[in-house]
């Protein structure tokens, strides 16, 4: 255990294909020491009853925190509130842009941009852009659902006609926002927030990285590109994937 635990014991329960990749990185960015549980997914693809021990509602990522003075752990789940939490108590500054613009220490309207677009990512990645990623996964399920063959253009002509009336549009302009917002961070980036990273771009990281690797948009968003694989090239990230590696065998992350 590091100082940085402040005596705390850290577990984070991780399931296979999930956006509990964004905490390992959190973790060693923030330089903590912690267990991390692995878990399988169903057949279904669902998450294992296990995790329903851990929290009642079975998801992940689920982080314990145990202390000397605390009776039973403190259980966390949602990944914007742990990564909320985690910078709260052990060291994460570095991580959140300074709030106000110097002499404007509490005003109303006296956030810096840095900050702003921090706050308004940390929300984002789940709030807006996580939906319609995942909407568009139950999509192409459902455009490879196991009938049999004569029915089988039954819902891939559903699927097409959700995609057409309202998904396509939807994901190509959150795609089409997001590269604008990388072009125009300040300071000229190279991060969303300005010129180092932040929390909000490791929240940003799961869903981005998982949609590169099924709509590649390279040639539309270069500067979208560029900053997901930067992304991919951070030691943070890097150092998440090989802890992953180490204890499940492998690491992927996907919708």
């Amino acid at each position: 255990m590091t100082d940085a635990n402040k005596g705390a014991n850290i577990t984070l329960y991780w399931l296979e294909k999930s956006r509990s990749q964004r905490i390992v990185w959190l973790l060693e960015e923030l330089g903590l020491t912690y267990t991390l549980k692995t878990f399988k997914r169903t057949p279904e693809m669902l998450a294992p009853p296990e995790l329903k021990e851990i929290h009642p509602l079975g998801k992940s990522p689920v982080v314990t925190i145990e202390t000397a003075h605390s009776e039973t752990p403190l259980v966390l789940a949602e990944s914007g509130t742990i990564t909320e939490y985690l910078c709260d108590h052990f060291g994460g500054d570095k991580l959140v842009p300074e709030r106000y613009a110097e002499g404007k220490e509490g005003t109303l309207g006296g956030e810096t941009e840095e900050w702003m677009r921090y706050r308004y990512f940390m929300h984002y990645a789940e709030g807006t852009l996580m939906g319609f990623l995942v909407f568009q996964l139950v999509m192409d399920r459902l455009k490879d659902a196991p009938l049999p063959f004569f029915l089988k253009p039954i819902p891939r002509f559903v699927a097409g006609q959700v995609e057409e009336a309202f998904l396509a549009r939807n994901i190509l302009g959150n795609f089409d926002f997001l590269e604008e917002r990388v072009r125009t961070a300040p300071g000229g980036g190279p991060y969303l927030c300005g010129c180092r990273l932040t929390a909000a771009d490791i929240m940003m990281s799961f869903p981005l990285i998982a949609a590169s690797v099924r709509m590649p948009f390279k040639e539309r968003y270069p500067h979208l590109a560029r900053y997901v694989e930067m992304l991919q090239e951070e030691d943070g990230y890097r150092r998440a994937v090989r802890k992953v590696e180490e204890i499940d065998g492998k690491f992927q992350a996907a919708l």
